[in-house]
């Protein structure tokens, strides 16, 4: 194998390709990066860590087609390092020389026979959306993915595609997190539910561009593709939570606050809360603001928020960090605050327009007051 590429070109594919690399594995194949070059002037650099799988493809001036593995982590370091030139890759039996500028190094690699071949993706249904859009509805949902494994299901963001376009849901058994977004083409219904770590790659991946993402589900796995890039993914399999019935709509108490302002406030009264010192945010939803309170060994901390609306001096307890959470991913400049009892969840949804978004945390109960 013989190539030449731009050493950007080639950091920046190791860098992506790099992300499904298996730090540890009893496969070395799977610590290391596939490269393969091709005669048309293509060289794909592959990681895979047996749940996701990650390519990525390069121009570059192949003189010598082939393919063969090396460590993913001293060949980002080699090349990340070299300067900023012309980089010249040349192996032979596993010896592989790489020249750039006056810096030259010689490595041994691995098989490629080794390395284990990526998922066949067979394609039953298909969708599209810009890269800023999935980036954007990840963030904003990710968040709520479960980490408790005993409900593997919950460990990933359920995709449902139907008329009113995609939406994607991620609940953690505390909160929920809705985005929803049209869809230029509709190509039917249908469900998936993808893992949340392989969702944390694709968000990395995702630029600021209208350019499309194209995903496609097959019968096990999911495959993602961003312009020279790829991911493939594992499937979740199992009964996702029947989120529709799930969130409660008729809610007698309503009120709007700024986002930023309720956040703030928020984040104030939690100075004195940590992972050590835990407390509710108790919260007094009076007529015109919202009265909110912790307490810990630290000491007593007070705020208030003003709002439009009453709450008719409804007294709810939240964790503060799901709630700042929920407001953080708020894609929107003031939100609506609907609520019912001090044991019911709050519903966080946009104060104006298309209701594209849908944040639910439960509530804590709370102590009384001595």
């Amino acid at each position: 194998m013989k190539f030449s590429c731009e050493k950007a070109l080639l950091q920046s594919a190791i860098l992506t390709a790099s992300r499904a690399v298996s730090p540890k594995s009893t496969i070395p194949a799977l610590e290391g990066l596939l490269l393969e070059a091709e005669e048309n002037g293509t060289v794909f650099l592959t990681g895979y860590n047996q749940e996701t799988g990650i390519r990525s493809a390069i121009q570059a001036d192949v003189s010598q087609p082939g393919s063969m593995v090396l460590p993913a982590r001293l060949f980002g370091e080699i090349v990340r390092k070299l300067p900023d030139d012309m980089v010249l890759f040349q192996e032979e039996a596993l010896k592989v020389h790489i020249a750039c500028g006056y810096s030259e190094f010689d490595l041994l690699g691995i098989d490629p026979e080794d390395f284990p071949e990526l998922p066949t993706v067979e394609y039953q249904n298909s969708l599209a959306l810009p890269e800023q859009t999935l980036r954007a509805m990840i963030s904003q949902t990710i968040f709520a993915v479960s980490t408790d494994d005993s409900r593997p299901i919950h460990t990933g963001t359920l995709f449902s595609v139907g008329e009113d376009g995609l939406t994607m849901v991620a609940v953690d058994g505390f909160r929920l997190a809705l985005r929803r977004e049209a869809l230029a083409e509709q190509n039917g219904s249908f469900e998936f539910v993808v893992p949340g770590v392989s969702l944390s790659e694709v968000e990395k991946i995702c630029r600021e561009s209208e350019e499309i993402v194209h995903i496609h589900q097959g019968a096990r796995h999911i495959l993602f593709k961003m312009g020279d890039t790829i991911l493939i993914s594992r499937r979740l399999e199992g009964d996702f939570l029947a989120w529709r019935q799930a969130i409660p709509r008729n809610n007698p108490v309503k009120v709007t606050a700024d986002t930023k302002q309720l956040l703030s406030c928020i984040d104030r009264v939690s100075l004195i809360v940590s992972e050590k010192l835990k407390s509710p945010l108790r919260c007094v939803v009076g007529d015109g603001q919202i009265d909110m309170t912790t307490r810990t060994a630290l000491g007593n901390a007070h705020d208030c928020c003003p709002i439009d609306g009453s709450g008719n001096g409804l007294e709810i307890g939240f964790n503060n960090k799901y709630m700042m959470d929920a407001l953080k991913a708020a894609p929107q400049d003031k939100v609506t605050l609907e609520l019912s009892s001090p044991i019911t969840p709050c519903i966080i949804v946009p104060a104006e327009g298309e209701e594209n978004f849908l944040f639910m945390v439960l509530p804590v109960r709370l102590k009384a007051e001595s």
